[in-house]
């Protein structure tokens, strides 16, 4: 799960928010740290246009199927989209690090140490069949999302000791052990049930039927497999809060489902689909015919990127000798492979947190990824690996690099996608050069995931994901505890009495300035491990949209949202 930001409690924080549609009577926001942007004064968020026109269609393409509409079981495979009919009793919004804002919840009351959290309903709320949100339908909701939800909903409601109703319009939550700082932020993004709808149901199950729901949208066509689509809700009660406005501007959103990405492209080209997001730069260099009906847009984001890498599982020797990672490092020709798959146009990944300000400073003492932007350098760079894998008592015999037995130097490097195949066979060239023989094998997503659920694999090519306010997920990714458990994701099986405190660390501080040291003391620390060959990164979000589709000028801390984006009429 991705992590939730901190806010400092002097005392007790109380937030008041009256049923006015403007935060100059509401009071602000619930930040992690520090205090929330926007004050007494804003009727709108930054990257939202109050102006947006509303009305027209939205068409996005999603690769796969679907066989239920139910987001919060575990059996079925869920549609896209269906975040648009559920509010939560507060809003996150995306131009900071991690702050909510009034919507189901109109007043949110926490202790000092938060260890407990009391709601006040708007009294307006509503499901989309008219009737009241009640407190007995929050109690619902966390009752069942934490017997029936997903595991990241069930790991932090059971943290929650007790959960009593105090009043027609209030709900408090109690936490027991295991609580941190981020237990009540997360809780107070919780999807809201109607009880009324669900009690006489089996939650924990896939459906194809539309169920009550509180969000802008309603689900008004099912296609199964095919596609769904969404209507804006006239009756929405929400609208006008700050956090809405300028949100949900079409009429209608639909998601076409279909089998493969070259078939979503292709059905953009031809103007079947109004916006697409794209993730292959070859296909962004390459594939978008000059065409005057749509335009290709770049789009700044100060978020963490993905950090794409080689990952060696040190659990296995020889990967858990350093020097054997330094020298497959220095192996790994990164500057070709920008230029020759990528264009030129990525950036190469050199923090756990790249693209942020919780990436460590570079220092002396920080490993870095080698360069080889010539080839005297990677020739430079693969005369130091062979000194280092030498060293480390993998000597070359005959052209093939081998143990101190005799055994020769080869495994095996695991991926699931063409582009993965792609860099994987190119760093086998290089590993050539130093006779070491590696084997890339391709797998489906099923058979990857098991592979990669239990730590089966030499290497393999994979991804971290991390929020500009990391929390208990670094803890799962880099711990001791977690590279011994199956399906965690310690992928690289770091085992570091150092990195333990510091990821334990991290849910706990306090200020927004101690946990950006913290989160870059933790970044060094996984740096020096040397447990991956660091991939690339896009800056920007690639987004294709045709030329009747408008955006804001301002894009958010996290990138584009697509909710603010309007059709511009005729």
């Amino acid at each position: 799960m991705t992590s939730f930001v901190r806010h400092t409690a002097l005392l007790a924080l109380t937030l008041v928010f009256t049923s006015s549609y403007a935060w100059a009577e509401m009071g602000v926001g619930l930040a992690m740290h520090g205090d929330p942007k926007y004050g007494e004064d804003a009727t709108h968020l930054e990257y939202a246009n109050p102006d947006a026109l509303q009305g027209g269609t939205l068409r996005q393409a999603v690769i796969g199927t679907f066989d239920s509409v139910n987001p919060f079981a575990l059996k079925g495979k869920s549609a896209d989209g269906l975040n648009l009919t559920y509010d939560k009793l507060m809003r996150r919004v995306w131009d900071e690090p991690f702050t909510l804002y009034p919507l189901i919840a109109r007043q949110a009351d926490i202790s000092e140490d938060r260890s407990e959290i009391t709601f006040t309903l708007d009294e307006r709320a509503r499901f989309n069949d008219g009737s009241p949100i009640t407190v007995e339908d929050i109690l619902f909701s966390y009752e069942t999302l934490k017997e029936g939800g997903r595991p990241n909903m069930r790991r932090v409601y059971q943290l929650v000791k007790n959960a009593e109703i105090i009043g027609d319009t209030q709900i408090k939550f109690t936490f027991g052990e295991g609580h941190d700082q981020e237990t009540a932020l997360i809780l107070a993004m919780m999807p809201v049930l109607s009880k009324a709808y669900w009690q006489d149901k089996t939650f924990d199950s896939s459906t194809l039927v539309p169920p009550v729901t509180s969000g802008p949208y309603k689900i008004t066509d099912v296609d199964v497999g095919r596609s769904i689509t969404y209507t804006r809700d006239p009756d929405y009660w929400a609208a006008g809060l700050p956090v809405n406005v300028g949100h949900h501007n079409f009429e209608t959103v639909t998601y076409d489902y279909l089998r493969d990405d070259t078939v979503a492209l292709e059905a953009f080209l031809k103007g079947d689909l109004d916006v697409r997001t794209e993730f292959d730069m070859t296909k962004w260099e390459t594939a978008y015919r000059d065409d005057s009906s749509y335009t290709k847009g770049r789009f700044t984001h100060g978020r963490p990127v993905k950090i794409n890498a080689l990952i060696f599982n040190t659990r296995r020797a020889p990967f858990d000798d350093i020097r054997v990672r330094k020298a497959l490092n220095l192996a790994f020709d990164a500057d070709w492979i920008n230029k020759n798959i990528y264009f030129g146009k990525m950036e190469r990944i050199k923090s756990y947190f790249e693209n942020s300000e919780l990436a460590a400073p570079k220092e002396d003492n920080l490993w870095q990824p080698p360069a080889s932007p010539d080839k005297a350098t990677y020739r430079q760079n693969l005369i130091e690996a062979d000194n280092l894998l030498t060293e480390a008592g993998l000597t070359l015999k005959n052209g093939k690099r081998t143990f101190p037995d005799g055994a020769p130097f080869q495994f095996e490097i695991l991926g699931q996608t063409l582009e993965n195949e792609k860099i994987a066979l190119h760093f086998t060239r290089g590993l050539k050069r130093l006779g070491i023989d590696a084997r890339v094998r391709t797998m489906d997503s099923a058979a990857f995931r098991d592979r990669l659920n239990a730590y089966d694999f030499d290497m393999t090519l994979y991804h971290w994901i991390s929020s500009l306010s990391p929390g208990t997920e670094q803890y799962l990714y880099w711990s001791c505890e977690a590279a011994k458990t199956e399906a965690q994701w310690n992928f690289a099986g770091i085992c570091s009495s150092e990195i333990d405190a510091l990821a334990k660390s991290i849910p706990e501080a306090k200020t927004r300035e101690d946990l950006v040291s913290s989160v870059q003391n933790l970044d060094a620390a996984l740096l020096n491990q040397v447990a991956t060959i660091p991939l690339f990164y896009n800056p920007y979000d690639l987004i294709a949209y045709r030329n009747d589709i408008e955006h804001p000028d301002e894009t958010a801390l996290y990138g584009a949202v697509i909710e603010t984006w309007w059709h511009k009429g005729n």
